[in-house]
């Protein structure tokens, strides 16, 4: 039931991830459902499909975690019905913690939507 990723969430943005070792990957388009403004895109949807991408980085490891903090940089809007690409990856890792990058970028142009640093804590 996942809000990102889950299949059978009724509401639910229904990413799919792929991993291939070192970068996780998946593709979101906004629907009408997802509008914060105007046709644009909630910026709030855009944070959660970053946060999941980083998520899905550890989970693909099979490491459980949970999100620290997350610092979101919002480059350009998003449109209703405007694919975007996913990818998160590992920065660095100190103990517990683990530093991820993530990014979302226009499919059709490869232009830059938005990116984020997430702080993730490994539970034990």
């Amino acid at each position: 039931m996942c809000f990102a990723c889950g299949e059978e969430n009724p509401i639910g943005l229904k990413i799919k991830f792929s991993f291939d070792g070192k970068i996780c990957s998946g593709e979101f388009t906004g629907t009408e459902n997802h509008v914060g403004w105007e046709n644009t895109v909630h910026g709030g949807i855009v944070y959660s499909a970053l946060d999941d991408v980083t998520a899905n980085v550890l989970s693909h490891q099979g490491r459980k975690a949970h999100t620290a903090r997350c610092e979101i940089r919002y480059r350009k809007p998003l449109y209703v019905g405007e694919t975007v690409v996913l990818k998160g990856w590992i920065e660095k890792e100190k103990g517990r913690l683990v530093i991820l990058r993530a990014e979302a970028r226009r499919k059709s142009d490869d232009v830059l939507i938005a990116d984020c640093e997430a702080g993730f804590m490994i539970l034990k």
